[in-house]
């Protein structure tokens, strides 16, 4: 397949203004000033983007695709996620992960679960684990996951400071970022250890830590969840002075601010406003993960479930209120995860890059979507369908 996008006002993520980009296959083969590709004998699907704006597809590093949950028992286990919802929410890659419960939701089913969305047309990564140490692996342990198994990219989601982990102690966590390291090097991967972040007293301790104590580098850890509460994204700004990546969750509304947590704009503004390098944040959905809600006692009391959704509109939102300018927002949904995970086809707009791209009418509204150069949305109207939908 042959596409020719023209016209189309592009953000790479920075600004090349006018463009026209050509597709073969999954890749962008070129990108030139409007009307100089010219293609003969060939059939070629032509899409007009006069009046819209062309950027990378997102990368969302924290979705729970095989559904999450469970807390309140057996019936509040989530729903898995569907490739409609990750592409009408304008994301082109997913990573996927376990949560609470590594017991009846399997490393294998992951994996499959994975490969069965790369079928559909997008692209797929993994962690290795649940919220539990010893981590749930696929070969045996870590390492051999992050050499053996492509999609295996790093191993998550770890809890600390939260009463559902496994209470791990710093010599366990040390270990497990230096597997990661190691496993990440032999496997040409990132390697990430990815650490779910609970509003335990203890906060980020063990990655202070883990700079002061051991040669690992604090971008071999990220810490996601961190605008859980005030005390916790303080930590997480003083980590990011310190050399290391955050993950910011996206709240299904905005403007809310639920249970003490910090809304995505209000978390940015604080990150501005204390000089942390905005290079340094991802944020991701936590998609068809449980959001469970816990009184003083660490009793149940309430359970919603994150969407896919809350990425696009905390990206419309950050723009729209001019909190950030287009290509900065970008940077924190597409080019900072791909850069951080080394997904060097990801996250640009660039020949030889894959073709992942989004379309935006002026005002911010999803129209068009390219998965790996499958056109997904068209004009407003979703081409992409589950196996079995």
């Amino acid at each position: 397949m042959i596409i020719l996008i023209n016209h189309g006002q592009v953000f790479a993520p920075e600004p090349l203004g006018k463009k026209d980009i050509l597709i073969m296959g999954s890749k962008i083969v070129a990108i030139k000033e409007p009307g100089q590709i010219r293609i003969e004998g060939l059939d070629v699907q032509v899409v007009n983007a006069s009046g819209k704006i062309v950027m990378p597809g997102f990368v969302d590093s924290h979705v729970h695709i095989l559904g999450g949950g469970g807390e309140g028992g057996p019936a509040t286990r989530a729903p898995e996620i569907a490739v409609e919802d990750i592409v009408s929410s304008g994301v082109t890659t997913v990573i996927g992960c376990l949560g609470t419960d590594g017991t009846t939701r399997h490393m294998q089913s992951l994996l499959a679960k994975a490969r069965g969305l790369d079928a559909e047309g997008i692209t797929t990564y993994i962690y290795s684990g649940s919220y539990q140490i010893p981590v749930v692996t696929i070969t045996g342990n870590i390492r051999s996951d992050l050499i053996l198994i492509d999609k295996v990219i790093g191993a998550g989601e770890i809890a600390i400071s939260d009463h559902r982990s496994s209470q791990p102690i710093f010599a366990e966590i040390a270990r497990l970022a230096a597997e990661c390291r190691v496993g990440g090097m032999l496997g040409g991967k990132a390697g990430v250890l990815h650490l779910h972040m609970g509003d335990g007293p203890r906060k980020l301790e063990m990655l202070f830590k883990l700079i002061k104590e051991t040669e690992i580098p604090p971008t071999q850890v990220i810490p996601t969840h961190v605008n859980r509460n005030h005390e916790l994204l303080d930590e997480a700004i003083e980590f990011i002075l310190q050399g290391g990546y955050i993950d910011l969750t996206a709240g299904i509304d905005p403007e809310a601010k639920d249970n003490g947590e910090i809304s995505i704009g209000e978390a940015i503004k604080l990150c501005l406003k204390k000089q942390a390098s905005l290079t340094h944040i991802t944020i991701s959905s936590d998609s068809n993960g449980s959001m469970p809600v816990f009184d003083k006692k660490g009793n149940l009391i309430g359970l919603t479930i994150a969407t896919e959704k809350s990425l696009l509109e905390n990206f419309r939102f950050l723009v729209r209120k001019k909190i950030l300018n287009a290509q900065d927002t970008l940077k924190l949904f597409s080019t900072n995860p791909a850069t951080f995970y080394k997904l060097n086809q990801k996250g640009e707009i660039k020949v030889g890059g894959d073709a992942d791209l989004i379309l935006f009418d002026k005002d911010f509204n999803l129209t068009d979507s390219f998965a790996m150069g499958r056109m997904m949305i068209s004009d407003g109207k979703l081409l992409a369908k589950g196996t079995f939908s």
